[in-house]
């Protein structure tokens, strides 16, 4: 759901000016959706909700939230620390240098915002989706207020989505100008196609009030229910510049901001409708940019790849795992091959139908890796990762975790969505079962 800018610099697509035309919002999409040369940076968004400490089947109270994120403004982070609409808590971490950088960062900051809210009590537990909350919203201002209203048209999925998902959000760099497996062509294909692998192999919300959902990911069966107009993916099969650009102008408007009073939500209004007709008012740069953190893509170009398929991890330290992964996927050429040579086979599946709305991307959520060929895969591309985190600076400990990672879950065809539901089931017999009461 976040939108902070300190994973990678945010477009600059603030200037206003009036009157924008269609093919001028085209051209500044273009312009700003993908920034291109060596991959050379890494971020993450971790997300987290925030529970009881000894009781996390209990709601915490507004009141209890509001001292604990007062306390939280008072602690000197590196990243970026933001509240989600129901008071789901976020870090961003800046642009770092290297996987490493990026994991010492986060870790460090977490640790100061877990030793606050122990103090009030309180404690972060990943989980894609709440397995017994109904959703509550806690924040209260005119960008929720217009995106409930939204979605509230499409079912109670929006509502869910916002209040009680979490997750774990990877951003790298586009890649070369230039073809090739760090090519921000190929970057941007293997993101929609390794995306239903990283569905699959960290699939982690199998519950909705404490009982199976019959998915292994609930929290891809929301953005599959919010629809694609907005959490769909564009077409791939031309340049992905063009095809995102025209993604944005045809996309649904959330909102139309006004300066004083409820914003204005309309229905069925695209942002190229909106520039052709200029009603209810012209439309700026400054809308044009916030229309596009109003969509919600599996992957979204933000000068930067923002991979946002994953689901909140458990433990303290389970984001580092999707986070290596991907990055050694991604960022080591010999590994980038593999995973692309490794699901391409898988792309068929596809139907040539955009991500999430086609039939691999579902049968990850659904299934996970009970699924024959994305096991097949995400083993593949889980070894080629082990290989190549040496080569991107991982440490033996961050190495370590992906290879127990790999042991425990993708060899054994399972997720942690599994342990969840041997846990609901009372077939679950290895002792960190109880971790997480549900």
């Amino acid at each position: 759901m976040s939108d902070t800018p300190s994973t990678h610099p945010a477009p600059d697509c603030t200037e206003p000016r009036t009157a924008l035309t269609p093919p001028e919002v085209e051209a500044l999409v273009r312009g700003i959706c993908f920034k291109t040369g060596p991959p050379r940076t890494v971020g993450v968004e971790v997300e987290w909700l925030v529970h009881e400490l000894r009781t996390p089947q209990l709601p915490v109270t507004t009141e209890r939230l509001e001292a604990a994120y007062a306390a939280l403004r008072n602690v000197p982070l590196r990243s970026a620390l933001t509240i989600e609409p129901g008071g789901q808590l976020e870090l961003s971490s800046p642009p770092a240098a290297s996987l490493m950088e990026c994991i010492r960062t986060v870790s460090a900051d977490l640790d100061a915002v877990r030793s606050v809210l122990t103090g009030q009590g309180l404690g972060l537990v990943g989980i894609g989706h709440d397995p017994w909350h109904a959703p509550r919203r806690f924040l209260h201002e005119p960008r929720y207020d217009a995106l409930e209203a939204c979605l509230d048209r499409t079912g109670p999925a929006g509502r869910r989505m916002m209040c009680t998902s979490a997750s774990v959000q990877i951003g790298l760099d586009c890649g070369y100008e230039e073809p090739g497996p760090l090519g921000h062509g190929r970057r941007w294909w293997l993101a929609h196609q390794l995306g239903a692998v990283l569905v699959a192999a960290f699939a982690n919300s199998p519950l909705a009030g404490r009982q199976p959902t019959g998915w292994r990911s609930t929290r891809q069966l929301l953005w599959l229910e919010i629809g694609p107009g907005r959490a769909g993916a564009p077409p791939l099969d031309g340049d992905p510049r063009r095809a995102w650009a025209r993604h944005v102008l045809d996309a649904p408007v959330m909102c139309v901001r006004q300066a004083d009073g409820p914003w204005d939500v309309p229905e069925g209004l695209t942002f190229r409708d909106w520039a052709d007709s200029g009603a209810p008012r012209p439309p700026t740069r400054e809308d044009l940019d916030y229309h596009i953190t109003t969509l919600f893509p599996p992957v979204r170009p933000r000068g930067f790849l923002e991979l946002r398929m994953i689901d909140a991890q458990p433990g303290e330290d389970g984001w580092i795992v999707p986070l290596a992964v991907t990055a050694a996927l991604f960022d080591d050429p010999e590994a980038a091959e593999t995973a692309y040579r490794t699901v391409k086979p898988l792309a068929e599946r596809a139907l040539g139908l955009p991500a999430p709305h086609n039939p691999l991307w579902i049968d990850a959520a659904r299934h996970g890796l009970a699924d024959p060929e994305l096991h097949e895969a995400a083993i593949t591309c889980f070894a080629a990762a082990l290989e190549a985190l040496p080569r991107i600076g991982a440490t033996t400990e961050v190495t370590d975790a992906v290879a127990a990672y790999l042991d425990r879950y993708v060899i054994q065809g399972r997720s942690p969505a599994d342990d969840l539901l041997d846990r609901v089931r009372g077939t679950d017999r290895r002792p960190h079962g109880k971790d997480i009461r549900t």
